[in-house]
């Protein structure tokens, strides 16, 4: 088995769209999110390909690890892995002959950001014709100008994490002719006022409490608020005494998140100018699916399991449990599927079979049949 994995020969390519093909028949359309996110597995070997000391999310510290990249397609609060490509830092890229060593290909030999990373496998999905509808990044992607750029470009939807010192500007903000009080005449437009940082930004704004949907322990709710911004994320300028500046870029949502902890969170999303707040609320959070994919990846699936040193083994495992993990979701949702189909007529009948009683009996009797599982539809949905 380590074999097959580690050594075989075969191409793993056509699998690997394969994979994206079966998951957007399983979850993909309009309605899906899109989740970009990265996931580390510690380990300490320093042969093994990418291991590094880099912060281990599963550990909550720095520590000698392996950190993929990964992508999750979700609809219905039904997560389907896509993607999982390792990041090779500084210290790999800059080293020709450990790269070779490891089989690492040419192409992915050169040193690239986590979002550099993920623009690439995004636009592998794209071309496989996976659907989504946005996507979502925390402020390890979100704080990255050239990677929300390139997400614009690339015509998506968008909501992000960003720091709470990311600067902005207002939504109405103009362009003028500086004037020159000594010297040759300005050739070029500066902001009619400074950017400041999105917290500042929302200082005075109006909150609500929102809850965008049911936990285990009850409705999740938080404060929210979300103002019109344009952010500062065009070309560098010099302004006056204040040394170089950006200026603005395109048009956005500022959205801020007071959690009931007293945590405060900030975010950007493209969403439509009339998007209203409980849509953004509801959107942004949609992102924590991607953390109980990776949990059940490693927990039940063994992603951390692989005992191997080189690229091709590691991805050719990390391919095996992604496809093992879309298989079960299929299995679920179908079993699902028919359960609720199977216990409807039952259900009907045994309530036509009873005497009239209060409504309440109905609608528990009703609530009973429904699946654990939210209600989805195995049929691709459309475009």
């Amino acid at each position: 088995m380590h074999h097959f994995i580690a050594a075989g020969v075969w191409d793993a390519g056509p699998v690997e769209t394969e994979l994206l093909v079966q998951a957007d028949k399983l979850v993909g359309g309009s309605d899906a999110v899109l989740v970009i996110d990265d996931t580390a597995i510690p380990k300490k070997c320093k042969h093994s390909v990418g291991v590094a000391a880099q912060y281990a999310s599963a550990l909550g510290k720095t520590a000698s690890c392996q950190t993929l990249v990964s992508l999750t397609l979700a609809r219905g609060e039904v997560p389907v892995m896509l993607a999982l490509r390792l990041f090779l830092p500084e210290s790999w890229t800059s080293d020709r002959a450990r790269l070779k060593r490891s089989g690492v290909p040419a192409e992915y030999g050169a040193a690239r950001t986590k979002p550099e990373l993920a623009l690439v496998e995004i636009d592998r999905a794209i071309a496989a014709g996976v659907r989504f509808g946005c996507v979502l990044t925390d402020a390890g992607y979100g704080m990255s100008a050239p990677f929300r750029q390139g997400l614009t470009a690339r015509r998506l939807i968008w909501a992000v994490g960003i720091p709470r010192h990311l600067k902005v500007y207002p939504a109405d903000v103009k362009m003028i002719w500086p004037v020159a009080k000594r010297g040759r005449p300005r050739k070029r437009h500066v902001p009619d006022v400074l950017s400041i940082p999105a917290e500042d930004m929302l200082a005075h704004a109006k909150w609500h409490t929102i809850s965008w949907r049911t936990g285990t322990k009850g409705k999740l709710k938080a404060r929210f608020a979300a103002v019109r911004v344009r952010v500062a994320d065009g070309p560098p300028q010099r302004i006056a005494d204040k040394g170089q500046q950006h200026l603005p870029g395109e048009e956005a949502w500022l959205i801020g998140e007071h959690r009931m902890s007293g945590e405060k969170k900030y975010y950007l999303a493209n969403l439509p100018a009339k998007t209203d707040l409980r849509t953004l609320a509801a959107t942004i959070k949609a992102r924590w699916i991607c953390e109980q994919a990776h949990q059940q990846l490693k927990e039940e699936l063994g992603l951390d399991h692989f005992e191997g040193r080189s690229w091709q083994g590691l991805h050719r495992h990390a391919l095996m449990t992604m496809i093992a993990y879309a298989f079960l979701r299929y299995r679920r949702l179908k079993a699902a599927r028919r359960e609720k189909k199977n216990q409807r007529p039952t259900a009907t009948a045994e309530l036509a079979s009873r005497p009239p009683s209060h409504p309440r009996t109905h609608r528990s009797a009703t609530t009973a049949t429904m699946p654990a599982l939210p209600e989805m539809d195995l049929q691709p949905a459309a475009a």
